[in-house]
């Protein structure tokens, strides 16, 4: 419950209170704007939509669990896929409490295992979001689309410590009463409130009059890292812009914007001990959300018969770019609408047939290999830990392959990444045993896939010549400073296949490169324009 009566946020209303704060009109369906347009169009419970949706979710799963539909097989984690005859039939799987590798198979897989975005080491995602079920899928054969695409949040809380390990997302409904703004002077250290109104640069709304604070996340966020490198930057780190909520408190009231905001503003207090309510907040663009992902046809398979894949592990919905309120939009289409039609669909001609036992000789080999590799980790007996590595690897991609890229950077990258994996493989160190619980085991795993990850966004960008979106790249951008595309040459998705298994010297593995071309036959691309 939202605070109310100009209380501190932490403050719990009476029961008379609450019923203020309820709704007038019953049965009804609120709205709101979100950065790129310009109506209400998004419906949201306060600022616990996606809690709020997350909730029902798992309460609908554990309906079915209780059911006997669902079997979980929780602290358990995917080491590869099983491919026999050309289509998915099985996973290997390692339990994470007792080390233990197993093979689980069946007559088809689906894969709904979240993005990739904590390949940057710091971001906005829980810090077990992995890439590993989705990597090893596509050293498997599963094609990996558009992996450039990468949606940095402009409302993340920037990293205030050199040893922070994450950022935090802030909803970006609250730039619709928050106005953003930098010092017109660089280096200007005084608090925010001791800055004159004459001396606030309100960037977003001088730049873009038509949307103002409502402009889409990239373009809020390449606007925000420019007056950052500017040296217009604030906090401790000179690492992010305000947004201030002091006209709309003004106008509309404490209560009111408690009402929308007020679990929001507790935690911001909680994690930053200020209280938003009296001083700006402080936001930075945080590595978010991957649109790219493993490529998938209309039925959500990849181009691995029997592999199926769902939500933000594939890359169907986005495109380039990615506007406010569709967080939910692949989940609810591919696990409500497609998969449980397109799945049984597959199935069908399969009636009859085994499945394939776990006893079978591919079976026991791709087990084999699994621990194979878990052992492989474990013998490097080198000096440091993967979460250094991990690191290191987040820094470089923020620098090279970040919310700007350049060709020359992209380049850089690229042979930075190769020498940090060949350091990698020469002086890990994984402390304790593989079989049974070790978390450092774990994330050495995920860090060998975040390394070849890392290279194939790189790649990707690089070979992208072209701004689309997200991905933006210097060279290519307008007089006034905006993504300049290529339709003429670069109208595809790009689905790459990972041609070699391992590494061929200094380049690392060999990519092909598939295209699938886009057409646009009812709305033609324009160029966006949002002044």
């Amino acid at each position: 419950m939202a605070a109310g009566r100009g209380e501190h946020p932490g403050h719990r209303p009476h029961e008379r209170d609450r019923r203020a704060l309820r709704p007038r009109v019953r049965g009804g369906l609120a709205t709101r704007s979100f950065g790129g347009v310009q109506v209400s169009r998004t419906y949201y419970t306060r600022g616990q939509t996606g809690q709020q949706l997350q909730v029902a979710a798992a309460q609908a799963l554990l309906r079915q669990v209780s059911t006997g539909q669902v079997n979980l097989h929780t602290r358990t984690e995917m080491l590869d896929l099983i491919v026999v005859e050309g289509r998915a039939q099985g996973i290997v799987v390692r339990d994470l409490v007792t080390g233990k590798i197993s093979a689980v198979t069946g007559d088809a897989v689906v894969l709904a295992t979240g993005g990739y975005g904590n390949v940057y080491y710091r971001s906005t995602l829980a810090k077990n979001s992995n890439v590993t079920a989705a990597f090893r899928a596509h050293r498997r054969g599963a094609l990996f689309a558009n992996p450039c695409f990468i949606q940095f949040h402009p409302t993340a809380l920037p990293v205030s410590s050199e040893w922070q390990s994450k950022t935090t997302l802030m909803s970006e409904s609250l730039r619709n009463d928050g106005r953003i703004w930098v010092p017109v002077k660089a280096g200007d250290g005084r608090p925010p409130n001791e800055i004159p109104e004459d001396e606030r640069d309100y960037y977003l709304e001088r730049r873009y009059p038509a949307f103002g604070n409502l402009t889409p996340r990239d373009v809020a966020s390449r606007a925000a890292r420019t007056e950052i490198d500017a040296g217009r930057g604030v906090g401790p780190l000179k690492n992010s812009v305000y947004l201030d909520f002091r006209d709309a408190i003004e106008r509309l009231g404490r209560k009111v914007i408690a009402e929308r905001y007020g679990n929001l503003f507790e935690m911001y207090s909680d994690a930053t001990g200020e209280d938003p309510y009296e001083e700006p907040m402080r936001i930075g663009p945080g590595a978010h959300f991957a649109m790219g992902g493993l490529w998938s046809d209309y039925d959500m398979m990849t181009s691995i018969p029997g592999l199926f894949v769902g939500g933000e592990a594939g890359w169907g919905y986005h495109g380039a770019n990615r506007l406010g309120a569709n967080s939910l939009l692949s989940a609810c289409v591919d696990g409500w609408f497609t998969l449980p039609y397109s799945v049984p669909n597959y199935l069908a001609p399969l009636l009859g047939r085994s499945k394939l036992s776990p006893d079978d000789g591919v079976v026991r080999a791709a087990v084999a290999e699994a621990e194979a590799g878990v052992q492989a980790l474990v013998d490097i007996g080198g000096t440091q830990g993967p979460e250094r590595f991990h690191r290191r690897l987040g820094d470089l991609l923020y620098e090279k392959c970040g919310v700007t890229r350049t060709a020359e950077g992209l380049a850089e990258g690229l042979r930075g990444i190769r020498k940090l994996r060949r350091e990698f493989w020469s002086d890990l160190r994984v402390q304790g045993r593989p079989d049974g619980f070790n978390q450092e085991l774990e994330r050495a795993g995920r860090v060998a896939d975040y390394l070849d990850m890392a290279e194939l966004m790189c790649l990707d960008a690089l070979d992208r010549d072209e701004s689309a979106g997200a991905h933006f790249r210097e060279e290519h951008q307008t007089e006034g400073g905006e993504a300049q595309r290529d339709d003429e040459h670069w109208l595809f998705a790009s689905a790459w296949e990972r041609a070699d298994s391992g590494e061929t010297g200094e380049t690392g593995p060999r990519y092909i490169r598939h295209q699938e071309p886009l057409e646009f036959p009812s709305v033609p691309p324009e160029t966006r324009d949002y002044r």
